[in-house]
């Protein structure tokens, strides 16, 4: 007998990447992160990555016993979202400040939505900024990098807070507040876990840029729209705004255009829409950190966009083949 042609329903072209080896790889790639961390922040690092990601293993476990639903768990995404949580917290943040965050992030930004994929907003972040208007003093309490495992916590302003201080005391940056190249690249600053060290971030990223786990779309506009814009600041008013470079390595900007902008399910289907979502990441990011009173605005900026994704897959989407859009 002749072979036959045989049509089956969508989906045609099938894959062994499932959802889980997603996350996972993920994870994998943020373990240059949270070795630094380690390093640098010792016992309050381990302790904030324990927590959280208990924390919130723990609350999506409960929620899916208490609606009786398949355990989620085994998707990954409740152990991604408490690695990104920590590294969006300061080394020093009290238990029971990640024991909420883990709930607004799992229960209130993604469970009561529907679940992964659901979700039209980053849990993680959702998280961060629900605990910096909550507790603003304790997520704006930063400890200094004590070079052992055990040390005692010294409190520390970030560079970009004594940045900002400097601008709104004096006018314009003090030499002496800036923090050097080196120790922003490496991470050796008060900050959140993940927050700088800018070196490891790329390594993270150059993994899933090399896994396809993310493109280079949004990561490159929007660290380049930060570049450039603040660049821009930076020439007509060196005095009042720090160089491009330094933008660019300082804060959040690195690990939120990696991690946190590139998330599947917040950010756009498409190549041209994640093009705007990047350039729109990063100005927003640059208008907050430049002209607003707080120092770093990358968790404000993704989520704002992430509000206008939705949009963005409806009106950017490609022409389909023989499609006359009106």
């Amino acid at each position: 007998m002749p072979d036959r042609l045989l049509v089956t329903f969508s989906p045609h072209d099938r894959d062994t990447v499932t959802t889980d080896k997603i996350m996972m790889d993920v994870v994998i790639a943020l373990i240059p992160v949270m070795l630094a961390s380690v390093y640098f922040y010792g016992y309050y690092a381990v302790k904030g990555y324990l927590l959280t990601t208990l924390f919130c293993m723990g609350f999506e476990y409960a929620f899916n016993k208490i609606l009786k639903q398949p355990c989620s768990l085994r998707d990954n995404s409740a152990l991604l979202t408490g690695v990104l949580l920590s590294m969006n917290m300061p080394a020093g943040a009290p238990w029971w400040a990640m024991l909420c965050g883990a709930f607004v992030a799992i229960v209130m930004s993604k469970q009561v939505y529907g679940g992964l994929g659901q979700n039209p907003f980053n849990p993680a972040l959702v998280a961060r900024i629900f605990l910096l208007i909550a507790w603003p003093a304790e997520m704006t309490s930063w400890v200094k990098p004590g070079g052992s495992f055990f040390f005692d916590a010294v409190s520390s302003a970030t560079p970009l807070g004594l940045t900002k201080a400097d601008i709104i005391a004096h006018g314009q940056i003090m030499a002496h507040n800036v923090s050097t190249y080196s120790d922003q690249i490496f991470g050796n600053v008060s900050g959140c876990l993940g927050g700088d060290g800018a070196i490891f971030v790329l390594v993270g990223g150059a993994y899933m840029l090399s896994r396809r786990i993310i493109t280079w779309h949004i990561p490159v506009t929007f660290i380049g729209t930060v570049f450039i814009f603040s660049g821009i600041v930076w020439l007509i008013a060196p005095h009042r705004a720090l160089d491009p470079f330094m933008h660019i390595i300082s804060g959040g900007v690195m690990l939120g255009a990696f991690f946190m902008a590139t998330d599947y399910v917040t950010s756009p289907i498409n190549k041209k829409a994640q093009l705007i979502f990047g350039i729109g990441c990063g100005v927003i990011t640059c208008l907050i950190r430049i002209y607003g009173s707080y120092p770093d605005g990358v968790g404000f900026a993704i989520l704002i966009m992430n509000a206008f994704v939705p949009l963005m897959d409806k009106y950017m989407r490609p022409v389909s083949f023989g499609e006359v859009r009106a």
